[in-house]
């Protein structure tokens, strides 16, 4: 059985790792506080590294932005955490026969320095970024082609378990996969069909993927 991942906020907490990240950069280069909200708000959805030209010049730092997103790319690596019970899961599917895979938009240097500071890159058979896969969820053709670096296809089913209702829950659906929102605490409110799962946390999402097979 396939099982396609979210990464941001569905396997790692992201949102954590960017403000650990900005406080140390803002700490770093003796900005104001404030300076934490402005990076945090450019970078809460995604960052690339053309970001860090608009950063460098909001924030008058004068520095190269192609130095500049590799720290953040390091930083962010290094602060990064799976939630809590997420590697031991992804083992137990792996140990019966799963084929895992990490579907995410993003940048490709980025989304795997996470996956191997975690230690979450040797558990999946195939990793799908939006920028090596030249699609973006919720497009189908990211799920298709995430599928297909893990030797598998839609047309045979499967799950994709993610936090993002359009991209993951919304996209996922029309790939033809099962879906499993991760939803954190917050309410299923937005118009869209109801996900087949919808559960706090990817240790739930996974107990009950097993059970329902």
């Amino acid at each position: 059985m396939l099982a396609l991942f979210d990464l941001d906020n569905t396997l790692i907490d992201r949102r954590t790792a960017l403000e650990t990240w900005a406080r140390t950069f803002v700490r770093s280069r003796g900005l104001p506080p404030d300076a934490v909200s402005t990076i945090s708000g450019q970078l809460r959805a995604r960052a690339y590294p053309e970001d860090f030209v608009r950063l460098d010049r909001v924030l008058c730092l004068g520095e190269a932005p192609a130095h500049l997103w590799q720290e953040y790319v390091d930083g962010i690596a290094e602060s990064s955490q799976c939630f809590p019970g997420v590697r031991a899961g992804l083992e137990m599917l792996r140990a019966e026969g799963w084929t895992l895979g990490v579907a995410t938009n993003g940048a490709g240097d980025i989304q795997r320095a996470k996956l191997r500071a975690t230690g979450l890159a040797s558990l999946f058979h195939g990793v799908g970024i939006s920028e090596e896969t030249g699609y973006r969820k919720p497009a189908v053709g990211h799920f298709a082609a995430a599928a297909e670096l893990c030797g598998a296809t839609l047309s045979t089913g499967g799950w994709m378990v993610g936090d993002g209702p359009e991209t993951d829950m919304k996209g996922g659906r029309a790939a033809g996969l099962q879906t499993a929102w991760v939803a954190h605490g917050r309410l299923w409110g937005d118009g869209l069909p109801t996900p087949d799962l919808m559960v706090q946390g990817v240790v739930e999402a996974i107990d009950q993927m097993r059970r329902a097979g």
